[in-house]
């Protein structure tokens, strides 16, 4: 049978449905694939991220042509997904993880620790911009947008004098290039990161029972803690939150942490749970931040970004 995969047509999201495609192979070989290229809005808004009010600018219309039946599944970075899908889609399978730290590239294999006062450091995402303030105040952050490719090639053309970004991009890309794994205290990552999402329909069984023999359980329930820790917080480009969750065991940890504006306060909770309550931890850890007041750095952030909009 031949399965009509969608995906955006950056070398990134190739290579990651390729790869979702060999490694669906391994268990059904005599599955026959298609990938079809389709163009969202974040390929052709060059705009910072966060300025553009929507959620799922790189996977709404390729999970409208799932739900529209004209492809069987579509394979997306899991941190690009909102919490929350359409009524007739599910996340149908979460391979097994990438590492989910951040990394730091510079033109000649400089630290993000010793690189020079005022270098300019390229980012997309306001997570990693008050990170990076966080660790170098001396530093100065910019927006920069484009595929990995582009932004590494824009540290070479002196536009940048390091870029910050997410080690599993370049992993999968199989880019041979000299970087610094950056700490996931000091940079929690986004939830989701690291990880792919393989939406299909809910009632498109052989799809489903195709895509569950990829799937990889402890990378599920880290994700599922994230997400619903998302839903609840409703974090994503205009509020920055980093988490991560790891199994050990039977026992899931998430860790969470939250940013002002200044970079100046931050509110961070770590709290564990058996694995199979992952929903239920990031429930939880979504209250004790609401009792610690996330709701007002989380009003604080999308007043500042309303009003970088208006600049």
């Amino acid at each position: 049978m031949k399965y009509l995969v969608g995906a955006r047509g950056s070398q990134l999201s190739l290579a990651q449905t390729n790869w979702v495609i060999e490694e669906i192979k391994k268990k059904n070989p005599q599955a026959e694939f298609e990938i079809v290229p389709i163009t969202t809005k974040g390929d052709t808004d060059a705009r910072p991220l966060f300025t553009i009010n929507q959620k799922g600018i790189f996977e709404k219309e390729i999970d409208r042509a799932v739900a529209e039946k004209k492809i069987d599944f579509a394979v997306h970075s899991l941190k690009d997904v909102p919490a929350e899908l359409p009524d007739e889609l599910v996340l149908a399978c979460i391979p097994k993880r990438e590492p989910a730290n951040d990394i730091f590239i510079s033109k000649d294999g400089t630290t993000l620790g010793s690189i020079k006062k005022g270098a300019v450091i390229g980012t997309s995402s306001l997570r990693r911009a008050v990170q990076v303030s966080r660790q170098r105040p001396d530093l100065v952050v910019k927006p920069i947008r484009g595929n990995i490719e582009t932004r590494i090639k824009k540290i070479a053309e002196g536009k940048f004098d390091g870029i910050v970004l997410a080690q599993a991009g370049i992993q999968r890309l199989g880019l041979d290039i000299k970087f610094e794994k950056l700490s996931v205290d000091a940079f929690t990552p986004s939830p989701g990161q690291g990880a792919l999402a393989i939406v299909a329909r809910k009632d498109n069984h052989p799809v489903l029972e195709l895509l569950k023999k990829i799937e990889d359980e402890m990378s599920r329930n880290a994700i599922e803690a994230e997400r619903s820790l998302s839903m609840f917080v409703d974090s994503g480009c205009r509020f920055p939150v980093g988490a991560l969750a790891v199994q050990d065991g039977k026992r899931l940890t998430l860790s969470v942490t939250v940013y002002s504006v200044d970079g100046s306060r931050f509110l961070a909770v770590t709290k564990d749970s058996e694995s199979g309550r992952a929903k239920e931890l990031g429930q939880q850890v979504a209250s004790e931040l609401s009792a610690k007041g996330i709701e007002e750095l989380a009003k604080d952030w999308r007043e500042k970004v309303e009003e970088w909009n208006k600049k």
